[in-house]
């Protein structure tokens, strides 16, 4: 038995596996691997990470789950590393692999929770790099919850190119350039080589720094832990600092849902519209609540944003990337400021067992006033994501606004109507729309595509054409946190569910209204009717086997997050109580 006092074996699910006469099986598996009898009988942390090599926003995260590891075992714990799968959406994006990245959350989730259950480990420290490996890695925990903190990789170093910073949304855009002829394929082939010069996730706020951002605010990662690039050996300190974190959680049984409460999800809302964070943000924020048993959806993300002022100046709709953030204080000062104009609950837990307001007194940053203004000087009043409902969204819809003048975010046109991502890119590549036209895009959804696919191939060719600001985009799918423009994504209920933008056809004259929050098609409700009655159903896919199969039977509607199971409402028993 463990000689470490502080930690009382007997209440910690690996028990099950390590002590008592019946589990001399199991420890002989444990000495096989060579560890030690004193490390068998300690407790067990998971160290999980989304390891791979399929591109640079997980390739450093093996590395640095060697530091976390180091910090377990500082503080008396045993780590035990294990990997799970990730989809990354550049990779992914613009063509039928995008399908996967969402339901890729989900699977992230599970696989991780498997891993947890199957070997009893006690507690969780999860490292993540790509976009919905943050929200799925949190997810885990929330679900299994144990104590758990979670760290980012870090963010990729920009390019540089004729003087200016570039980043992966540019060679998207380059695209539209190319199509358009006002680049040629030569310079094209320059900008590829040098706008990723490092290992690292997207580095601008879209999903992956958004979500980083949160994992901050919602108390699961420690303070400035998500800041340094991910070539940064500085990270490692953060490293070592969460695995020591992990334990002293266990000693004070401090669990991921006392951390994520609707107050800390509030904060979350908060840091995603200040930042001008992506609006998956409005999609993985209630994904995280529903695993906790917390009623906070679309709606409730949105009225946050609408009542948060934009005052960090980060691209897409801003000037400046992640490194530019973590160079002038980081989260830690952005939530500073929030806190300053009372827009912050501070009496929050966070993985470093203090209060979120006690960990901020501890920051001795100000907003420099280039990346992050000051609160009382915001780049505009309201956040940099705002939700909209009306007919064509009774379940709601989201935009995002940051860089947007309040003129262009009012646009009305006509219709023209696309049921899938495919026919809408070459329509844009061949130029067959107009100025003025609303795009729509459906068939998209989560259950309809399936998958959700996000529309940065088509919104950064209409940016690359110089019409980003001359046309507006709907679609029941997603849109990248690169995306810029007038897009309003997650239009709900989707297509397949019988949603009116399934109803829609070229021509329907459709108001967009950030301002006032209204997505609406003029069409009276005895229309509507008329044409649901002739509706012929949902699109039929060529994904009648497989996981996108059964992704597309669970899953929900975006308004809630796109969710996959019943939720923590559900809930029988608890993982950490068995």
């Amino acid at each position: 038995m463990t000689t470490n006092q502080r930690f009382d074996k007997s209440r910690l699910p690996s028990r099950h596996v390590t002590e008592g006469p019946a589990r001399a099986p199991h420890r002989s598996y444990f000495y096989a691997m060579g560890i030690t009898e004193e490390e068998i009988h300690q407790p067990w942390v998971g160290v999980a990470t989304c390891w791979n090599e399929a591109a640079p926003c997980n390739i450093a995260l093996n590395r640095q789950a060697q530091i976390v590891k180091h910090g377990v075992k500082k503080a008396g714990g045993t780590p035990r590393e294990f990997t799970t799968i990730t989809v990354t959406d550049g990779i992914a994006m613009g063509h039928e692999g995008m399908r996967s990245s969402l339901a890729s959350r989900d699977a992230i989730t599970d696989t991780v929770e498997l891993t947890m259950r199957g070997h009893c480990y006690d507690a969780i420290v999860g490292l993540a790099g790509c976009d919905k490996s943050l929200p799925g890695m949190m997810m885990a925990m929330v679900r299994l919850n144990v104590p758990s903190v979670f760290i980012y990789g870090g963010s990729i170093l920009p390019g540089r190119y004729k003087g200016q910073d570039i980043t992966v949304q540019d060679m998207f855009e380059a695209v539209g350039k190319v199509q358009a002829g006002s680049m040629s394929e030569a310079e094209l082939e320059i900008m590829e080589k040098i706008a990723c010069p490092s290992s690292g996730a997207c580095g601008a706020q879209y999903t992956a720094n958004t979500m980083a951002c949160v994992s901050e605010a919602i108390g699961l990662a420690l303070l400035n832990s998500s800041g340094a690039p991910a070539p940064y050996e500085s990270r490692d300190q953060y490293g070592e600092a969460s695995g020591v974190a992990v334990m002293n959680l266990i000693e004070k049984n401090i669990r991921a849902r006392d951390i994520v409460t609707l107050k800390s999800l509030e904060n979350a809302a908060r840091v995603v519209a200040c930042t001008g964070g992506s609006t998956n943000g409005a999609l993985h924020l209630p994904a995280i609540a529903h695993e906790a048993g917390i009623d906070f959806d679309l709606f409730d993300v949105a009225a946050i944003m609408r009542d948060t002022p934009w005052f960090v100046d980060l691209r897409p709709g801003g000037k400046y990337v992640a490194k530019d953030l973590y160079e002038v204080g980081g989260v830690p000062v952005v939530m500073k400021e929030l806190a300053k104009a009372g827009l912050l609950h501070l009496d929050c837990m966070t993985a470093s067992g203090k209060t979120l307001g006690e960990s901020l007194d501890e920051i001795q940053g100000e907003a420099d006033g280039r990346v992050i203004y000051p609160i009382e000087k915001p780049l505009t009043k309201t956040g940099g994501v705002v939700g909209l409902k009306g007919n064509l969204a009774p379940d709601g819809a989201i935009v995002k606004v940051a860089g947007m003048t309040e003129a262009e975010q009012v646009f009305s046109g006509p219709a023209r109507v696309f049921d899938c991502e495919e026919e809408a890119f070459e329509a844009v590549k061949s130029r067959s729309y107009k100025e003025g036209d609303v795009l729509v895009i459906r068939n998209e959804g989560p259950a309809g595509g399936p998958g959700m696919r996000e529309m940065l191939a088509t919104t950064a060719a209409l940016s690359g054409q110089g019409m980003g600001k001359k046309v507006a985009l709907i679609t029941d799918g997603r849109f990248s946190g690169a995306t810029r423009g007038f897009c309003v994504g997650h239009v709900g209920p989707e297509a397949a569910h019988g949603g009116p933008i399934a109803l829609l056809r070229n021509g329907d004259m459709i108001t967009l209204n950030a301002v006032a929050g209204e997505i609406s098609v003029a069409l009276s409700d005895a229309e509507l009717a008329r044409r649901r009655a002739d509706w012929k159903g949902p699109r039929k896919t060529d994904y009648t086997s497989g996981a996108l199969w059964k992704y597309a039977r669970l899953v929900g509607g975006a308004r809630n997050g796109a969710v996959t199971h019943p939720g923590a409402k559900a809930e029988s028993h608890v993982y950490m109580d068995q």
